[in-house]
């Protein structure tokens, strides 16, 4: 709770819509310095934290983290550490502030050491790489490519996270406590998955190396397997 009172009021302090003359120096006026208020939980560089429910956020693209900035603000996406923090911040800072973590480019961590057995690995990277078209799920890669880097504008990659975190949220989009904007892609997948599936499917990922080139692919690279509100045509 410490960094987000810390967040809130440093983001506060430095943002356009609250900036005056000020009568003695202030802090560096760069969104560098700004979003340093973020480090405690997401990282220096947005590389994330050894909280597992603080993601990474560095190297994803602008349109997905804008679009999270902007579900926190609103009280789409459920967080009220976040949704405090930024329910007054300008829709123009946050978009700088998305730009910025899209940005950065801090090594991926080591790939988790699975602690699940063979077999679920197995289910896990047949459901990543192929998915269950009997039961109405798509292959994750169809969606986030096949080096799980994500596409421009609105996809994130998947690597670089934690199973726990992985899990967590499969599970608020499983039971409606994270959204997006309709038609809400990631809700429909993820209410066609069971608890072993979320399990196999967080671990096969958490485990995955870092790709050579882990630059979220152009937009237009790959058509989508169905429209998604979150993504723009």
């Amino acid at each position: 709770m410490v960094c987000v009172l810390r967040l809130f009021l440093v983001l506060s302090a430095l943002s356009p819509a609250a900036s005056f003359a000020q009568t003695s120096p202030g802090p560096p006026d760069t969104i560098a310095a700004r979003v340093q208020a973020c480090a405690p939980c997401h990282g220096a560089q947005g590389q994330g934290t050894d909280d597992v429910y603080f993601p990474r956020l560095a190297g994803k693209p602008a349109g997905y983290l804008y679009n999270q900035l902007t579900a926190f603000k609103s009280g789409r996406r459920h967080y009220p550490p976040m949704n405090y923090l930024l329910e007054f911040l300008p829709e123009d800072y946050l978009k700088t502030i998305a730009d910025y973590f899209a940005a950065q480019r801090p090594p991926l961590p080591p790939p988790a050491i699975p602690v699940v057995s063979n077999d679920i690995l197995a289910h896990g990277e047949s459901l990543v790489t192929k998915g269950d078209f009997p039961r109405g799920i798509p292959a994750c890669l169809s969606c986030h490519g096949p080096a799980f880097t994500g596409m421009e504008p609105g996809i994130p990659g998947l690597l670089g996270l934690r199973a726990t975190y992985i899990s967590a949220q499969l599970g608020a989009w499983r039971y409606g406590n994270r959204t997006a904007v309709a038609p809400d892609c990631m809700q429909v997948v993820a209410g066609h998955l069971t608890e072993d599936d979320v399990k196999a499917v967080a671990a096969w990922l958490s485990s995955r190396p870092a790709p050579a080139d882990p630059v979220p692919a152009a937009k237009g690279s790959y058509p989508l397997p169905f429209a998604c509100g979150s993504e723009p045509n």
